[in-house]
């Protein structure tokens, strides 16, 4: 999945900042209840802050009696790569934003990769779909598919 290639790019600042060492990934379970719980947000510089608070916000806020490691981090994640590529933004550009926004260091390479398998996966949606008559969920996929692909 998309999420296990994500990397916090400023690793050794959010270790400081936990007092221990984290692994570099940011989905692993460790640095999600690290981020939740014990880490000192306030001794980190108010960039990295900012880029942790929205993580937080963005992918770690869930009511799952599991949360953080409830999956709800990883399906959120693949959510915004999805929404960013659907306003039109570049898998360059989406590595960009990723950086920017939430210090999350993802190749562009992977991002691209992801992506077409994302329409592989949708055409697949599509076909079953069709099969099953079910006309407003082709309508859906194709949607995405045309968003995703252009």
């Amino acid at each position: 999945m998309i999420a296990d290639r994500a990397r916090f790019r400023y690793i050794k600042k959010l270790q400081r900042a936990a007092g221990y060492r984290l692994p570099d990934g940011a989905f692993h379970p460790a640095n999600l209840e690290a981020i939740i719980g014990s880490m000192n947000i306030d001794s980190l510089d108010i960039g990295t802050r900012n880029q942790i608070l929205h993580f937080y916000k963005n992918f770690l806020e869930c009511n799952c009696r599991d949360s953080p490691l409830c999956g709800c981090p990883e399906r959120k994640f693949v959510i915004e790569i999805l929404e960013l590529r659907e306003m039109g933004l570049n898998h360059k550009e989406i590595h960009n934003r990723l950086l920017d926004e939430y210090g999350v260091d993802l190749f562009p390479g992977d991002i691209l990769s992801f992506l077409e398998n994302s329409v592989h996966l949708l055409e697949a949606v599509c076909r079953v779909a069709d099969i099953a008559g079910k006309k407003e969920l082709v309508e859906l996929s194709n949607e995405h598919i045309r968003q995703i692909a252009r």
